[in-house]
């Protein structure tokens, strides 16, 4: 099995609904109506979408960068 990768989750509740997105992966995001639920709907969006092959184009390039990771942590909090 791979390494796992954390990814920036914005949860909160909203009437009797936990609505969620995940930052760093756009498209990704959740309603549910317990806050378990939606911490597992949004990994299992952010799977999927990580499962999806990027097709081929002629002429590009796949590459990545690099960048430093920031001063803030979220780490130890809610």
């Amino acid at each position: 099995m791979g390494e796992t990768m954390k990814f920036r989750a914005m949860i909160k509740k909203s009437g009797e609904w936990w609505i969620g997105w995940l930052v760093d992966l756009p498209g990704v995001n959740a309603q549910e109506k317990a806050k378990e639920k939606l911490l597992e709907s949004l990994k299992i969006g952010a799977e999927d979408l990580l499962n999806v092959a990027v097709p081929f184009e002629a002429e590009a390039q796949m590459t990545t960068i690099d960048i430093t990771e920031p001063a803030w942590t979220l780490e130890g909090g809610q």
